[in-house]
């Protein structure tokens, strides 16, 4: 994946970006807040790269949990798909990194809330889950899950590069990565660590209703133009289940096809649609699994069906590079 240029937040539109031999002194950086600063730091790659693609050898898929929208429901999703890979093989070793720094949800999703992060000589121990699940999240840093992290771009930066380089993830099959909404700090700051990490790919996380898909077409063309492989598409709250009569409707009305028409539109995997149910939402307050608790759930069978379509997803990724190579 190719590196992508890593521009201030306040930076004008044709930034040369930090790491440029021009950065302070092109005439596009007249004016500019940051000019001072980019004049006089130092150049060339950002020793956290290397540092983030020793780290993560042992970790075999490295996956971005995105979505340009809020509110789908990308956290819960995340977390499904975590509870689904680790159910799926107890041999397999599954991790979440929460890098929604400013709304972290993971260790309350996850029923970790209360638990904290300890460091040894090889780094954060990340907390487990389950034998087989492990997490990792700036909310087990806090005082109190009430306190408010107000840090610009460059702090947060700082902390996602000590998530990746520094958290003693050991052998993983997957490193599931949930973040905000948007394509701006976390994001450039995570596919610039991992630029060199071998990063798998994106799950997209959408709602079915036009509003949504605006900004989800956002993050496809961010994915597309960073050079991140899409693995699919997730169609989050596509019905809502009743739970008494088990009956479905539609709260979010697909008024331009949905998720699938995007995908077909866009040519990307459609991995699939989830329902509403309130079951899984109270699981996800409560921080219990949802694979013990509901396992009837029509959102555990569709979750399991997407696990499926990133697997195929992956393995014709697979066949595809050997082909290249050979």
């Amino acid at each position: 994946m190719a590196s992508a240029v890593v521009k201030p937040e306040t930076a004008p539109e044709h930034c040369p970006g930090t790491e440029s031999d021009q950065a302070g002194k092109a005439s596009a950086c007249a004016g500019c807040p940051n000019q001072n600063i980019c004049s006089t730091a130092p150049k060339g790659p950002d020793p956290g790269i290397a540092q983030v693609k020793e780290s993560l050898q042992a970790v075999k898929n490295k996956i971005l949990v995105l979505s340009g929208k809020g509110g789908v429901g990308k956290s819960t999703v995340t977390a499904l798909l975590s509870r689904a890979l680790a159910a799926s093989d107890s041999e397999k070793n599954i991790a979440v990194l929460d890098i929604d720094i400013c709304g972290p949800s993971q260790p309350r999703v996850l029923g970790v809330l209360d638990e904290q992060v300890h460091q040894s000589g090889s780094g954060w121990s990340p907390v487990y889950v389950d034998d087989n699940l492990s997490v990792m999240s700036i909310g087990f840093l806090l005082d109190s899950p009430d306190s408010a992290i107000i840090w610009r771009g460059p702090k947060k930066n700082g902390m996602i590069r000590q998530f990746l380089s520094q958290v003693d993830w050991g052998s993983l099959d997957y490193l599931l990565m949930d973040t905000p909404p948007g394509t701006s700090d976390e994001h450039l700051s995570a596919i610039t660590y991992l630029s060199q990490a071998d990063l798998t790919g994106a799950v997209i996380v959408t709602t079915p209703q036009e509003v949504a898909l605006l900004d989800v077409r956002k993050e496809i063309d961010f994915c597309r133009k960073s050079k991140i492989n899409i693995l699919g598409v997730v169609e989050n709250m596509a019905e809502f289940i009743c739970p008494c009569c088990q009956k479905s409707s539609q709260i979010f009305k697909p008024t331009t096809g949905g998720a699938k028409k995007m995908c077909e539109d866009l040519t990307i995997p459609f991995l699939g649609s989830l329902p509403l149910d309130p079951k899984i939402a109270k699981c996800s307050d409560e921080g219990k699994n949802f694979f013990e608790e509901v396992p009837d759930s029509p959102v555990v069978k569709a979750i399991e069906r997407v696990v499926e379509g990133i697997h195929r997803k992956r393995l014709k990724c697979i066949q595809l590079h050997y082909k290249v190579l050979f």
